[in-house]
């Protein structure tokens, strides 16, 4: 215990002490501390109080939770807040009463780290021992990885682990049986192009290139003179029309359109010169662009999509259509239908998401760049090209998440959340996400395939128990695009190479069985299982209702034009007939503030879920915006919002990434098996401003407890211990934050991880859009919220 020695300063008030605004949760001993700190308390003090600044002892500052010495000031830690010293009682350790067995478990769970590492988690390690409020925590309350990556994830290496630069291991794929080559992800030769196949309509003429050549000519010149010309009026008009023209060109010529789309954007100033080719060229985004103009009703719905899609100045988002659910479910709902009742057992369950491998990363290269991806070796600092923030090994706010971290993360989380290989998670879910952030023209198929490869062998090898993965807006290529199956010929097939590997990994590593693998080839990578606990898992494709998913502008006036929604449906209803439960498991959330989401897929998605609602699903759970949100559903379209019209909570996961300013974090939940509510959630994060510090030859970044949900927010009036986490529960939360503006600004800073760039959420404006965002799950209600 020589971490004790000096002097001992604790608040009279008995640590109990008020942690706004971070957290509203207590510092409150336990008896056996108690009874220790009460004969502390009684003794009189053996030195003076008004000398402790200047002597070695130990201060707290209350609002962060941290012990530390006048040793660690200066360039390590903020300047300790001025403290009464009629409120601090001073002890010298060699007189005082010996401290409780109960405190020889810090030392045990300590990092032997440098000294702000170890208090850290001395500091987190004593504030969980004698408790945070009521909650007990599933583990430890901090937990600071090994020094390196953990090696054993991979057989071998083209770079091994090192204290200066990311691991570049070897990775084996077990479906396309080949191992990744290193120029794949070589951090200085990051490639340019994307040399995938690409698809094109199949042209409705045979003409000659000198042909094909002044027809695209003669097209641009038109749309020029609609850009600039008079005889077509108004933004939404010139570029419904202009649109018109380009539709003729990609039904005759489709192999020219995206040459002619960059070089009509670089001539009319759309976008820079090089985003123009990124946006447009025939290896990015130029291809899929072809499609849409040869077959979407341009001078339609889906030519207003298109424009708004192109620049909301050209023409306003389209309105949400009328729908028509007559004949949309098999069965009217059952009157006076029923929630299974609890049983009783409660199981732990992992909720990760947006991991965004970075096999790219390069430590030390510039980590505070302003365009792209940073942490990379083909980005250069702001100021005169010099590094000016270099990237630690563990990752920083504007870069995603490096193999270093990806280790780490995966070794904290047994400690933290209790499990392991002997007694693991019931079930993970992961919400999707696996791949970096790069520009388009720096990924390709293979990278993709790799990032699912490589992360979903470390969950397997990290991660107990069975895990229920979807695919994210990055988990394709091009990125956020899939093609619904009823494109005609091959266009309808084109990412099927995605559908099949994801499906192949998941039922070799044991997680979906074949009949769920047949149904991910077949639903883009959608999938339904039944559980061993007996909840239905329903995997969706988030991006068919994602609005950066370009193909979703072809017939847009019907919301399923995928057919996902009638599988999920089917699967809903059979699920109904037989009694069971269901969690529907998705990337990008339906609503929030409406900016994700289209507005016809989503509110057909948020109308299933009010039909199956609250008796079959009992949660939906998405990911995507890297932070930590929660939305919910209602009855009947959300019209009437109160704590009796509330159905289903959605649930939306923080991120592993730190990308962009934020923390690293993951969440687990506590479910009953009767019922499979969620009746305790417990996020952690790490803290990445501190990565630059960290003594990396000694250990990983520390993951420190957060929250309990449970303890964070309570409604007013209280709520049962019995009661699970619902939807009902949640709108309570969000009356109690109308009446005490104080809870949003909690929620706000847990919704950031705890990060130091979250900006705040104090105003009026914010405090009422953050509100209306929680009761928003679809892409119309969301709109429909105030900014702030």
């Amino acid at each position: 215990m020589d971490w004790i020695a000096g002097f001992l300063v604790i608040e009279r008030r008995r640590l109990s002490v008020d942690v706004e605004p971070r957290s509203e949760l207590s510092f409150r001993p336990n008896d056996v501390i108690d009874d220790w700190l009460d004969e502390i308390f009684e003794s009189e003090p053996l030195c003076d109080p008004n000398t402790y600044i200047e002597e070695e002892m130990m201060s707290y500052e209350e609002d962060s939770f941290f012990w530390r010495t006048p040793a660690m000031d200066g360039d390590e830690a903020p300047d300790m807040p001025e403290r009464k010293k009629s409120d601090t009682t001073c002890i010298c350790n060699e007189d005082a009463p010996p401290p409780p067995k109960e405190l020889e478990v810090i030392e045990s769970v300590a990092p032997k780290a440098n000294d702000a590492e170890l208090l850290l988690s001395v500091t987190v390690a004593l504030s969980t021992l004698v408790g945070f409020g009521e909650a007990q925590l599933p583990g430890l309350p901090s937990y600071a990885a090994p020094a390196g990556f953990p090696t054993s994830l991979f057989s071998s290496y083209y770079v091994p682990p090192s204290p200066t630069q990311e691991p570049q291991p070897a990775v084996y794929d077990p479906i396309l049986k080949l191992t990744y080559p290193f120029n794949l992800t070589d951090p200085n030769n990051i490639p340019q192009i994307d040399n995938d196949p690409i698809y094109y309509p199949t042209p409705i003429a045979n003409v000659s290139n000198a042909t094909a050549e002044a027809f695209v000519a003669s097209a641009i010149a038109q749309i020029k003179e609609i850009i600039t010309g008079s005889q077509v009026t108004g933004n939404c008009s010139k570029c419904i029309a202009a649109l018109s023209v380009g539709k003729i060109v990609a039904q005759v010529v489709p192999e020219y359109v995206p040459a002619a789309l960059v070089a009509l954007c670089q001539a009319t100033g759309f976008a820079s010169n090089s985003s123009c080719v990124d946006n447009y060229a025939a290896t990015s985004f130029g291809a899929t662009w072809t499609t849409i103009l040869a077959l979407a009703d341009v001078a339609g719905l889906d030519g207003q999509y298109i424009c708004n899609d192109l620049s909301s100045a050209f023409c306003p988002s389209p309105i949400t259509s009328p729908l028509n659910t007559t004949g949309l479910f098999p069965k009217a709902k059952p009157k006076n239908a029923q929630t299974p009742k609890p049983s009783g057992k409660r199981v732990k369950v992992l909720h990760l998401s947006d991991f965004h491998l970075d096999p790219r990363y390069s430590a030390g290269n510039e980590a505070n760049c302003t365009s792209s991806l940073c942490c990379r070796t083909n980005v250069k600092s702001p100021v005169n090209g010099s590094i000016s923030e270099p990237a630690p090994l563990y990752g920083a706010f504007m870069c995603d998440t490096p193999y270093d971290l990806a280790g780490a993360v995966l070794e904290s989380i047994g400690p933290l959340t209790g499990t392991s290989k002997d007694d693991p998670f019931a079930w993970t879910i992961y919400t999707g996400d696996l791949v970096s952030h790069d520009s388009q023209n720096q990924l390709s198929r293979a990278y993709t395939e790799y990032a699912e490869a490589s992360v979903y062998s470390m969950f397997k090898a990290k991660i107990g128990g069975p895990i229920f993965p979807v695919l994210g807006n990055h988990d394709s290529n091009p990125e956020a695009i899939d093609a619904p199956h009823s494109l005609p010929g091959p266009l309808g097939q084109q990412f099927s190479w995605n559908y099949n590997h994801v499906a192949g990994l998941w039922q070799q590593d044991g997680w979906i069985n074949a009949a769920a693998a047949q149904q991910a080839q077949l639903h883009y990578a959608g999938y339904s299982m039944l559980n061993q606990y007996g909840l239905r898992i329903i995997a969706l494709n988030s991006d068919f209702w994602y609005r950066s998913n370009y193909y979703n502008y072809i017939n847009t006036t019907n919301p399923d034009v995928s057919g996902q929604f009638a599988f999920l449906i089917q699967e809903l209803q059979q699920a109904e007939d037989a009694g069971e439960r269901v969690w529907i498991i998705n990337h990008v959330l339906t609503g929030w503030d409406g900016s994700n989401g289209l507005v016809n897929p989503t509110n057909l998605f948020y109308q299933i879920v009010d039909r199956y609602s609250p008796h079959v699903i009992a949660n939906v759970f998405f990911g995507h915006t890297h932070e930590d949100e929660l939305t919910i559903f209602y009855t009947n379209n959300g019209t009437v919002q109160n704590s009796s019209t509330a159905q289903t909570p959605g649930w939306i996961a923080p991120s592993v990434t730190p990308l962009t300013n934020l923390n690293s974090g993951f969440r687990m939940y506590e479910i009953d098996t009767g019922d499979f509510n969620v009746y305790e959630a417990y996020t952690w994060y790490s803290d990445v401003h501190s990565f630059p510090t960290l003594n990396t030859s000694k250990s990983g970044p520390p993951y420190v407890f957060e929250y309990s949900t449970r303890e964070a927010y309570q409604p007013i009036g209280g709520w049962p211990e019995s009661a699970p986490l619902n939807a009902t529960y949640w709108h309570l939360i969000t009356e109690a934050m109308q009446a005490n503006v104080s809870l949003v600004s909690q929620f706000n800073t847990y919704q950031g991880k705890m990060s130091v760039l979250t900006p705040n959420c104090t105003s009026d404006a914010c405090v009422q859009a953050k509100i209306c965002y929680m009761r928003s799950a679809s892409a119309p209600l969301g709109k429909e919220c105030p900014q702030g």
